[in-house]
């Protein structure tokens, strides 16, 4: 599909190779802003909504460039939850406390010079409270029967009654946690100054932005994969 300024975020992002990435550097929100038209992104990232067709035109053209998401568009929801689980969920729970520990020893050193620690703490374990649960939840309801259904539907048979009424209930709910999620890193990035590191500080203070953007970046493309391409597939079993 040829790219226009009506296309949305999040399907230049699932079928453009490469996508992601640009939108990760001009600060376009691929994941939860996914539903919002080219043109809208552009002119809330105040960006060139001409000078963004043309880069992302030379991206379609580029059949050599490797594909990130091409795979999981197409292929079982099984996987995608599995890669989902193994990948992103596995980094973000090992990333956390880890986080959580680096802060909290920052904050002990250089808060007093950098007040905005205090800031990037409070938005941080936010996060930490708002991921932790919200993942379990996915792999312990969402996940198993999203795979259930898809299994079912390959067999011809009814999909089972899950408990919530429909898959649509417990998808709009993890949507909106991921509104909250994406909100708080809004949060971490100011706070950070967009993640830059002070001229007078350890580096303990660089190792903790350098973690809280990686958690950033992944957190992305974690959401991007659900909002984008898993629950709009599950939704349509």
């Amino acid at each position: 599909m040829q790219t226009n300024a009506q296309r949305t975020i999040g399907d230049i992002a699932s079928g453009v190779p490469g996508a992601t990435r640009i939108f990760e550097k001009v600060g376009i929100d691929y994941c939860c802003g996914g539903k919002r038209s080219l043109e809208d992104a552009c002119q809330i990232a105040g960006i060139d909504t001409s000078a963004m067709l043309e880069t992302l035109a030379s991206l379609e053209a580029q059949e050599s460039e490797a594909v990130s998401d091409d795979t999981f568009v197409t292929s079982s929801l099984e996987r995608l939850c599995h890669h989902i689980v193994s990948t992103h969920h596995a980094f973000t729970i090992a990333e956390l406390p880890r986080l959580d520990a680096l802060l909290a020893k920052v904050r002990s050193k250089h808060e007093g010079n950098h007040p905005e620690l205090a800031d990037v703490g409070y938005a941080f374990t936010r996060l930490y409270a708002e991921l932790m649960p919200h993942m379990r939840k996915e792999e312990v309801v969402l996940f198993p029967y999203i795979i259930l259904i898809e299994r079912a539907k390959s067999l011809g048979h009814a999909p089972p009654t899950p408990p919530f009424g429909t898959v649509r209930n417990p998808i709009q709910a993890m949507l909106s946690e991921h509104e909250m999620a994406g909100d708080l890193l809004v949060e971490i990035r100011a706070a950070t100054a967009n993640f830059e590191v002070p001229a007078d500080v350890c580096g303990s203070f660089r190792a903790l932005y350098e973690g809280l953007h990686d958690l950033e970046r992944d957190l992305h493309q974690h959401i991007h994969l659900e909002n984008n391409i898993l629950f709009p597939r599950a939704a349509e079993l």
